[in-house]
C-alpha cells in the first residue's frame, strides 16, 4: 500500500483549483470574487454584475393589438386620425400643475457629473430626477452642526436642467433619510428655488440601505461620524482608536439610515417645506409586499403628493446588493398591474391618488406602450433612466468624434457635421432657434432618443385608432400566455 502521504505531495493542487474552476466556475465569478474582496461584493462592481433574471412573465407575453376601423379621440376623417394627430401630453399636480410633452419621466441619477441627462429632459419636455446621495460627488461640500450649507455641484444640475427649460417638465431633487436629516432640501430650496422634491423610501428603490466602505479608513471613517453619519465600528471609541495606533483597524463602512417615515412625519415634512418655497412633491419606492404600497399611496394621499415612482425589479441603477437587483420585489410588468389594483382601491374608498410613474428596465416604445395599457388609466409616466443616460453618453461621445474627425464609419453616410449627423437638431432649432446649433450633443443625444420614444408610441396608438394617450387600456394587448392572461384577468396574484 502507497503512502498516502507520498501520493498528496506528489498532487499538483493548482492543477486541481484551475480545473475546477474551469469546469464549475469562471474567474469572475460570484465565489473566486468573494474569495478576494469578501463583504463588498455583495454589492455590484464592474466586474461582478448580477445577472439579469428571466422572469417567467415579462413584456414578451403581450403583443400590441390593433384595430382598422373606427378613431377614438379625434374626428373620424383622414385629415384628424392619423399619428400626428395622437395627443400624448400630460399634465399633474395636485396644487401646482406640470405639464409633460409625453408621457415620460427620467429617474433619477445621482452623479452630478452627467448634465446632458438632465438638459436632454428639459429640451424633451419630461421630468428628471436628481439621485439621493448626490452630495458625495462635491468634494468641496461643507457641513455645519450636520447640516449641508455649502453644495454648489447641486447649483450646476438645476442650472442644466433651467437654462433649457420650456414650459415643460420639471427638475426634481430626490431625498433620501441622510439627506433630508442633513436638510439637503431646506438648502436647495433657499439657494437653487428648488421646487420639486421625492423623497424615496429605500436606496435605488430596494428596500435597503448600503454599507459604503470606507476607503480612507479611520480618519475618514471618524469624518463621516463627525458629519452625522453612521458608521460601524463606531470610530470614536477609546479601542477603535488604539487599533488605528497599532495599525490594526478593521474594515469601517458608512451606513444610510433605513427609511422609517410614517404618515405623520411626512404630512408635517411637506407642510414645512411647502411653508418656505416648494411647491410639488414626489414618493419613490419599489415592489415592496402590496401592503406596503397601499401604505404609501395612502400617505401620498393624505400628505398632497404630486407623484409616486414606483421601480419593479430590475430596475435601479444604485449601490443595490447584488441580490436585490433581480430576486427581490415584483417584475415590472406585474407591479404595473398590481399598482393600478390598489389605486382603483383606494380610488373606490373616495381617496384622491396622486400620478403614478412606472420604472424599470424599459427602453422602448413598445413597452412603454403596454405599461400604460395594462396600467388601465393610472399610470401617467413611465420611467426610462439606463437607455436615456446611454443615450447622453453615446450623444457625447459621437459629439467629439465628429470634432476630432474620427467619424465611426457607420454614421459616415449621414454626413460629417453635427447637423448632419443629428437628424433631429432640427426639431430643436426649430424649439429654440440656430443656438440649437450649440447645444451638448449628450443632451441632443437625450432628446432624440426621447423624440423617438414618442413617435413610435404615436404610432401604436393610432394603431389601435386611440388618438389620446389617456384612453389606452388593457384591450390594446394582447396576452400570448396563460400566466400573460392570468395577469390581466386579475388571478396572478392569487398566491
Amino acid at each position: 500500500m502507497q503512502n498516502s502521504s507520498k501520493i498528496t505531495s506528489s498532487l499538483d493542487y493548482s492543477n486541481i483549483i484551475d480545473n475546477f474552476l474551469s469546469e464549475h466556475f469562471s474567474y469572475d465569478c460570484e465565489i473566486s470574487e468573494a474569495a478576494v474582496r469578501g463583504a463588498q461584493t455583495v454589492y455590484s462592481s464592474n466586474s461582478n454584475e448580477e445577472k439579469i433574471k428571466e422572469y417567467p412573465i415579462n413584456f414578451s407575453h403581450f403583443n400590441i393589438n390593433g384595430h382598422c376601423f373606427g378613431a377614438h379621440g379625434v374626428r373620424p376623417i383622414y385629415e384628424d386620425a392619423n399619428i400626428y394627430n395622437v395627443n400624448i401630453k400630460k399634465e399633474y399636480g395636485v396644487y401646482n400643475p406640470i405639464k409633460i410633452t409625453m408621457p415620460v419621466m427620467l429617474p433619477a441619477i445621482n452623479d452630478l457629473h452627467c448634465k446632458d441627462y438632465f438638459s436632454g429632459a428639459a429640451m424633451a419636455g419630461v421630468c428628471c430626477v436628481i439621485g439621493e446621495g448626490s452630495a458625495i460627488y462635491d468634494h468641496n461640500i461643507e457641513y455645519e452642526n450636520g447640516k449641508i450649507v455649502k453644495f454648489e455641484m447641486l447649483g450646476e444640475i438645476f442650472e442644466a436642467f433651467n437654462k433649457y427649460y420650456r414650459g415643460y417638465g420639471q427638475i426634481i431633487l430626490q431625498c433620501n433619510v441622510e439627506d433630508d436629516i442633513q436638510g439637503l432640501p431646506e438648502y436647495a430650496i433657499k439657494h437653487f428655488n428648488a421646487e420639486a422634491i421625492e423623497f424615496k423610501f429605500g436606496e435605488s428603490s430596494k428596500g435597503v440601505q448600503p454599507a459604503k466602505l470606507c476607503k480612507g479608513g479611520y480618519k475618514e471613517a471618524l469624518k463621516k461620524h463627525s458629519m452625522g453619519f453612521i458608521v460601524r465600528p463606531d470610530p470614536s471609541t477609546n479601542e477603535m482608536k488604539q487599533k488605528f495606533e497599532e495599525g490594526c483597524c478593521p474594515n469601517f463602512y458608512v451606513y444610510d439610515r433605513l427609511p422609517l417615515w410614517n404618515t405623520k412625519y411626512m404630512i408635517n415634512r411637506i407642510k414645512s417645506l411647502k411653508n418656505i418655497g416648494l411647491k410639488n412633491i414626489y414618493f419613490k419606492m419599489a415592489g415592496n409586499d402590496s401592503n406596503d404600497i397601499e401604505t404609501v399611496l395612502r400617505i401620498a394621499s393624505m400628505s398632497g403628493v404630486d407623484m409616486v415612482t414606483f421601480d419593479g425589479a430590475d430596475g435601479g441603477l444604485g449601490y443595490n446588493p447584488n441580490k436585490t437587483i433581480s430576486k427581490w420585489g415584483l417584475p415590472t410588468i406585474c407591479m404595473d398591474v398590481k399598482v393600478a389594483d390598489i389605486v382603483n382601491k383606494l380610488e373606490d374608498e373616495g381617496l384622491e391618488m396622486p400620478a403614478i410613474t412606472i420604472s424599470g428596465g424599459i427602453s422602448t416604445e413598445d413597452q412603454l406602450y403596454k405599461i400604460l395599457a395594462l396600467g388601465e388609466g393610472t399610470v401617467t409616466a413611465v420611467g426610462v433612466c439606463r437607455a436615456s443616460m446611454a443615450a447622453a453618453i453615446i450623444g457625447n461621445k459621437i459629439g467629439e468624434m465628429i470634432k476630432k474627425d474620427t467619424i465611426p464609419e457607420a454614421y459616415k453616410g449621414y454626413g460629417s457635421t453635427i447637423p448632419e449627423i443629428f437628424t433631429d437638431l432640427a426639431d430643436l432649432r426649430y424649439l429654440y432657434g440656430k443656438e440649437a446649433d450649440n447645444f451638448p450633443t449628450g443632451a441632443i443625444g437625450v432628446f432624440s432618443y426621447l423624440n423617438k420614444l414618442a413617435f413610435g408610441l404615436k404610432h401604436l396608438a393610432a394603431l389601435n385608432r386611440k388618438f389620446d394617450i389617456e384612453l389606452v387600456d388593457s384591450s390594446d394587448v394582447i396576452p400570448l400566455t396563460p400566466m400573460a392572461r392570468d395577469l390581466v384577468n386579475g388571478d396572478w396574484f392569487d398566491f
